[in-house]
Formats: structure tokens, sequence, C-alpha cells
């Protein structure tokens, strides 16, 4: 049996057993753990390149190979791009905002394997990035591909985005809870039970399959080994303000450095300058490799001072060495990241800009502590709160920040100076950047959503507005049998059911019109051009008209299925569902 009439028989099947809603829960945890395989391979490859890399090497040799290897990742990255993916990958979260706004939620296909590769090659040979975005976009793309195969509509489309978005960032950090959060804060997806459920579930699939099969070096834990002390609440606050000015400054030197690279043309003019300059802040500052978590670990275990090994500060007396360190740790880790980023490397910053209010937090409560001999603030602590503070400043998310932090590091009891910090170092934030830093470049191509205010209809009935011109097809049907229809509708859209009449989906004319004239293609079964309608996109009967009205508002679709059942019965338009509400109101105005 050929694989297009199996697909077939699944289409006809679902729609006669499984609805909509238990649908997209499957679907969810089928995202989730492929989110959650690919997550662990992507952790696995770069903790693999970097202990090869590293493994012949003694300590004072492997610094020596902090100056070259970004630079050779960057390379690697590139060609792999160029030569084999040829096309852009893009960085994570804009271009998912970017495909959601503009794309039709529809994601290309390399996006499956070329940010886990590109990722692996950037951050395993020392990109000063993350690996959230890559994992993130390659998640997304998970769901996007699903979707797109299953002819789903755009809003479901976008839904199983978000689900792929959030499973890879709940395996990545073993983070649900901020997962969920993530997809309704930072990629806009519409806060409902139909869209909650399916995120949980998708989320809490990726963290255990994360869990299960990842070995926990992997994973990105800290502890937190002292209780939150309320007389440190004065200092919290200042940490607020400072990581607000903080999270300020790595929005205005993100976009300095990119607007720096826009002078080169050449890609690869790009990577070599790019790769040159972070080589040589990796050397000076090796905390800066990659993304940074491991210098965090040292910090929050107590043994900050060996971030001055082997650097130009290495067994200097200069009691504040430390701190100066840590200082500039904070003010080159943005330029670190996004050299990486503009020479050609794949990675994110959600790692760099936790890592940067990391420093930020361990430099103000080191130097308060240097400062005040009795004053005994917990470090580790202040460092934790920083990562949130910073992040939700920097992403304009501060729920994601503050459960990201807290679920990484199992403390909850710092919640109340991560909610404070955060909430402080956003509101600096936002006085200064309209956009967060994934949505610049977006808002200023246009590229935003604009939702519409709800209008509100009470005096129309679905019966009364109809439309049963739509002509209807088997899905057993040929293309050549649909050119025949073609040929006699008045519209350029074909309602799809099977020998039941059940309703399977819509065939549109645009997907059509390239192969209608080809007839070497007229044998070709017409699931091949089909749209899956889910509930979002098709009403019964009888729905009210507000009801379908909020409907198109979801879907911006210009027509809406009518079912009685599972029983195709025609189309309403969002045209004359307006023109019967106009003629609505006149009649009423007149009426007074």
């Amino acid at each position: 049996m050929k694989l297009n009439d199996l697909f077939v028989r699944f289409l006809k099947w679902r729609a006669n057993h499984i609805s909509d809603a238990f649908f997209v829960l499957i679907l969810s945890v089928l995202i989730g753990f492929l989110s959650g395989l690919a997550a662990g391979l992507l952790k696995f490859t770069v903790i693999s390149i970097r202990d090869k890399l590293f493994g012949y090497y003694s300590d004072s040799e492997q610094i020596i190979l902090l100056f070259i290897l970004p630079l050779i990742g960057i390379f690697l990255t590139v060609i792999f791009l160029k030569y084999i993916i040829r096309d852009n990958v893009g960085h994570g979260v804009p271009r998912i905002l970017y495909v959601i706004s503009k794309l039709d939620a529809s994601m290309r296909k390399h996006k499956l394997f070329s940010s886990l590769v590109g990722g692996s090659l950037t951050a395993g040979f020392g990109g000063s990035v993350g690996l959230e975005s890559p994992i993130i976009s390659t998640g997304a793309s998970i769901g996007s591909t699903i979707g797109q195969w299953l002819k789903l509509g755009y809003k479901h489309k976008t839904l199983l985005i978000g689900c792929g978005a959030a499973g890879a960032m709940a395996s990545i950090f073993t983070t649900p809870i901020a997962a969920v959060i993530f997809g309704f804060e930072v990629l806009l997806l519409d806060l409902s039970t139909a869209s909650l459920i399916p995120l949980l579930i998708s989320s809490v699939t990726g963290a255990v399959t994360t869990k299960l099969l990842t070995s926990e070096q992997y994973l990105v834990h800290f502890k937190v080994s002292d209780e939150f002390a309320i007389q440190d609440i004065p200092y919290f606050i200042l940490l607020g303000v400072v990581a607000g000015f903080v999270a300020v400054y790595f929005h205005y030197m993100h976009f300095k450095v990119i607007k720096f690279f826009k002078r080169f043309t050449s890609i690869w003019v790009k990577a070599l300058v790019g790769g040159s300059a972070l080589g040589v802040l990796v050397y000076l500052f090796p905390p800066l490799y990659s993304e940074g978590y491991e210098a965090i670990r040292t910090i929050i275990s107590g043994n900050a001072e060996e971030l001055l090994n082997y650097t130009f500060l290495d067994g200097t007396q200069f009691y504040v060495a430390l701190i100066i360190f840590t200082a500039l740790l904070v003010f080159f880790k943005v330029i670190a990241t996004t050299l990486t980023t503009e020479a050609g490397g794949v990675g994110g910053i959600f790692a760099p800009a936790a890592v940067m209010g990391g420093f930020t937090g361990f430099t103000i409560s080191r130097g308060l502590n240097d400062l005040f001999e009795n004053l005994g603030l917990h470090e580790g602590n202040f460092t934790l709160v920083g990562m949130a503070a910073v992040l939700g400043g920097v992403l304009m998310a501060p729920l994601t920040a503050i459960f990201l932090i807290a679920e990484m590091s199992n403390g909850y009891e710092l919640i109340v100076p991560l909610m404070m910090a955060t909430a402080i170092a956003y509101l600096i934030t936002k006085t200064f950047n309209k956009h967060s830093i994934f949505t610049q470049s977006l808002a200023e191509g246009g590229f935003l959503f604009q939702f519409r205010d709800k209008t509100v209809l009470n005096q129309l009935k679905i019966r009364e507005l109809l439309e049963e011109d739509v002509i209807t097809v088997s899905i057993n049907n040929t293309l050549g049998n649909l050119v025949e229809k073609i040929k006699i509708s008045k519209r350029n859209f074909f309602a799809t059911v099977d020998e039941q009449g059940t309703f399977i989906g819509m065939i549109l004319l645009d997907d059509v019109r390239k192969d209608m004239f080809n007839h070497e293609k007229y044998d070709k079964s017409i699931s091949d051009y089909l749209h899956i309608m889910m509930d979002d996109e098709k009403v019964s009967v009888d729905t009210d008209v507000q009801d379908i009205f909020n409907k198109f508002n979801k879907t911006n679709n210009y027509n809406m299925v009518v079912v009685d059942g599972n029983k195709y019965v025609g189309v309403v338009s969002r045209a004359n569902l307006l023109k019967a509400y106009r003629d609505s109101m006149i009649s009423n105005d007149e009426k007074y």
C-alpha cells in the first residue's frame, strides 16, 4: 500500500475517532519527547567536543588553546551553514517570532538539525553563547514540521511551535514551569486552557525525557546553600537597580556590536574579525569560554578565587583583584556573545545574560562584604538573584527569569528576593528600552503582532449566515478530478469529505495552481494539497456568533467551516459576518 494511501486512511480514521483537543494533547507528548532527545543530544555533543579538545593538554596548555579554538569553531559553523545547509540559520527566538508573524508558522525543515549542529560547533569550540536558542529553535521546528506534515492550520502550528519551544527549554534546564511561562511571556501565545494544557504536557515530557536519558553533569543545576536573610532586603534592592542598568547595557552593547559588523559584507571577513577578537577575549578572560555556567558553579561552590587561575591577575595579592576581574567579565560578556553570533556562530543570549547577572550579583555582594567586614552577605544567593534580575531585564520577561532560576537551583526559598530584584531590573530596563532584545529588530521591521479589540455580537444566528456554494470533493479524488471541479467553481477553496460525508479538511486553489496545468500530475491524490482544519477553524451549526467572531480573530481566517457533528454543512465568511453586523447596527439605529 502506498504511503499516501496510509496517510489518507489515517486522516479519515482520526477525523472519526479522535477529537481535535485530544489529538493536540497526543502531539504535545510526542513533541516534548523529541525535544527532550534533541536537548540531551546537544548537551552531550558540546561536552564531548570540549572534553576531546582539552583531553590531551595540561591546564597551562589549555589556556593557549582558548585563543584559537573559538575562531576554528566559528569557521566550521560558517562552512556548515554556507556549503551544507546553504541558508542562514538565524537567531533562535527572534526567528521563531518572525516565522509565527510572517511565515504562516512554517519553519524550514533543516531547522530540525541545523541549529543543533551549528550550536554544537560554536559552543563546543568555545563560542561565548548559550545552547538554549539552538535547542529552542530545534524544538519549535519539530512542532512546526509535525504541524505541516499533518496539514494543520496556522493557529495549531503556532501552538505546536510553542509546545516544541517549551519542551526544549524545559529539557535543557529541567525547568517545566519556566518553560510554560516562556511560551506565554516571550512567544506571545494565547493564555487559555486550550494552549496551557498542551504546553504543560510538552514541558513535563521534555524535562522527564532529558532527566531519564541524560547524565547529571549535562544538566544546568545550582544549589542554594544559604537561607534567605530578611535583613539582606536593602542589598537585594540595590542589586535589582544595578542589574537593571546592566540589562540596559547588555541591550545597548549588543546592538552596538551588530551595527559595527554591518560594515563587513563578506562572511569570511566577519568570521575572521569576530573570531579573532573573541579568541583574544577568551584568552584574557577564560570564564567567557562557551556558556559560562561553570564559572557560576565555581562561585556558588565558594571557590570564586579559582576564576583568576591562568589569568593576568593570577597570583596577585591585590585584595580587590577578584572584584575587578568579575566586573570586567560583566563588561565583556555581552561583547563576546555578540562577536560570536555576528561572526557566524549559532547560539543564544539566555546563558550569557544569566551568567552576566551572576557575575553582577557576586561582584556586588563580595564588594559589600569586603567594604563592611561584619555584613556577611550570602554571595551564592546574590549570584543566583543577579542571574534572574539581568535575564529578566534583557528578555523583558520577568516571570520566565524568576521561575527559571528558582527551578534551576531548587531555590524557591529565594523567591522573595528573586521577585523583588527582577521586578526592579525589569522596570528600569523598560524605562530605557521599549522592546526586548528579541523583539527590537522585529519591531523596527514592523513584524510584531497587533491584536484587535473584541467585538460583541448578540443578535445574529449562524444559520442566517451560512454559505452553501463551496464545492465538496472526495478525499479519494485525484488532481485531475479536482481540476474538473475548479472549472465550475466560483470559490478558491474546496471542502474535502469521505464517503460518509465526514469533513476531512480544505484544499486551497493557491496550493493547487502550481500543478493544475501539469497533466502528468493528474493522477496525484488531492490529499497532497489538504489543509486539516482544527477546532479553532471550524464551528458547529449551534455555535454562538460571538464565538465565531472570536475564532476569526484568533485564526485570521477569512472563512470558517461549519459542521453538524462531523458532517460538512457550509462556510461562514468574515465579510458576510461583518456585513450582517453592520446591517444590524444600522437597523437598530433606525429604530431609535
